[in-house]
């Protein structure tokens, strides 16, 4: 049984369990979560390709293997994670919340020790158990227990279609601002000049900035914990509870999640693939690594200049109508780049701050498309399904990931990527260049087109969804 929610989206429930109004401080709060998650996710979709290759010495065959092996494990373990939280008995602290508590610490241990320079001087079975154990550890079980029900968290932290519309701009900006930070900082402590002139890593670097990023994650995680508040409950009946099986089939018939599914694998490709191609892009074809400072503050300030708009344009045009737009325009700046074939960094980055203004837009929206998909679930079949709708999600994310890191490893390799070369032919360089601007454009078109044409919840169908379970939620 649902409790029944207010117009603020707060639960109408008896004395003892009143919380307070939805507000700011859940807001601030559920930024903190996505700050903290994405120092280590951030962190390691950007320069985890290049600590395994530049300092472990691994191929990038090798590595892209590692990334697209792990998520078979996701398929087993995010779902198992969403049915776990939908199905458990809410703690005094909620449903959700008791994971942030309790993963904060395992996620920050798991991710620093996937960066341990002396791994180097292993031999190279080692190495490679090493690798696969840690990246493990972290990908598929600490980060999938905290992450799935931090991001089922907002359906019930609000049901009101704007408040949750704002948790997704918070969520987006902790996420950017955590990009900022990392973009900023990481390149100037672990990339160096030799006496060559070459552009090199330091070891030790990738160690030491793994711990601080881990302390920060859990600070920060526990901010969201203490700020934010559980405001809508879902009792299970009696005799609901179904089997992974059936879950997944009621979940296949969902069309919004499944083309928001196919939106996020080319999404994460595309976004993904161009972080760890412009390391090496401005390392091999630029030749200035610390420039990527400044290339990562320009990626992170589209969006923070965006997000205080995004509600005022969301409640005009919708997210669907929005986010798509800001697809196509991102991914036209990208193709303008792969044609131009540009050689100064300044007008580059010009183009790359612009198309970096279109990817943000959608991603400042993207979060609030899930908690849509969970209402139209429960108009649809009956059942709220928080967990497992954010599960099978955040296993397409983590697919995206892995293609990423996977295709990104593999085109290493395939254009002819030497990874204990001091430097890279001119041609190597050329090639590099055209992955990290080509593949981020035709993807990002092709999520447009996914958006636009196939998931069926624009503005209005959103209203009334949000209309029927206010309703559903008053009578009970």
């Amino acid at each position: 049984m649902a409790g029944a929610v207010d117009e603020r989206g707060n639960t109408k429930t008896d004395e003892s369990r009143k919380v307070r109004p939805f507000g700011i401080r859940d807001k601030i709060g559920y930024m903190f979560g996505d700050f903290g998650n994405d120092f280590s996710f951030i962190f390691a979709s950007s320069y985890l390709m290049v600590f395994y290759t530049k300092v472990l010495g691994l191929s990038g065959y090798v590595v892209g293997l590692l990334f697209m092996g792990a998520r078979i494990v996701d398929a087993f373990t995010d779902v198992t994670m969403g049915r776990i939280v939908d199905n458990m008995k809410p703690a005094r602290d909620g449903r959700f919340r008791p994971w942030i508590r309790w993963m904060s610490i395992p996620v920050a241990i798991s991710s620093t020790i996937m960066y341990l320079y002396f791994v180097r001087d292993w031999v190279y079975w080692a190495k490679l158990t090493y690798v696969i154990v840690t990246y493990l550890l972290w990908s598929s079980f600490c980060y999938t227990a905290i992450n799935i029900p931090y991001g089922s968290m907002a359906s019930v932290i609000s049901s009101d279609v704007k408040g949750r519309a704002s948790l997704s701009t918070f969520r987006s900006v902790g996420a950017s601002l955590a990009g900022l930070v990392i973009g900023l900082l990481v390149p100037l402590i672990i990339y160096d000049t030799d006496a060559a002139g070459n552009q090199v890593v330091k070891p030790v670097s990738f160690t030491v900035t793994a711990f601080i990023f881990g302390v920060f994650a859990i600070i920060c995680y526990g901010l969201c914990y203490f700020l934010c508040q559980e405001r809508v409950t879902f009792e299970k009946k009696e005799g609901q509870r179904d089997n992974v099986w059936d879950m997944l089939k009621g979940l296949g018939k969902n069309r919004p999640l499944l083309a928001l599914v196919c939106a996020a694998l080319m999404l994460l490709l595309a976004s993904l693939l161009g972080q760890t191609m412009n390391n090496y892009l401005f390392l091999d074809y630029f030749k200035n690594g610390k420039v990527m400072s400044i290339v990562n503050v320009l990626s992170v300030a589209g969006t923070l200049l965006l997000a205080p708009f995004i509600s005022g344009i969301v409640t005009r045009f919708g997210k669907k109508e929005a986010g798509a737009l800001g697809m196509l325009a991102a991914g036209v700046l990208y193709l303008v780049l792969f044609f131009l074939r540009l050689k100064s960094i300044p007008p580059f980055m010009v183009l790359l701050f612009l198309a970096t203004v279109g990817s943000g837009l959608f991603n400042l929206v993207i979060w609030a498309f899930i908690t849509d998909i969970i209402d139209y679930q429960e108009v649809v079949s009956g059942k709220r399904e928080d967990g497992s709708v954010y599960a099978v999600y955040s296993f397409a994310r983590k697919v995206g990931q892995a293609l990423a890191g996977g295709v990104g490893g593999f085109v290493l390799t395939a254009i002819g990527y030497v990874s204990e070369a001091p430097a890279q032919t001119e041609e190597v360089a050329e090639r590099i260049y055209t992955v990290a601007t080509l593949v981020p454009g035709v993807c990002y078109l092709v999520v447009f087109l996914i958006i636009w044409f196939v998931y069926p919840l624009g503005k209005k169908e959103v209203e009334k969804n949000g209309a029927i379970l206010q309703a559903k939620r008053e009578q009970k």
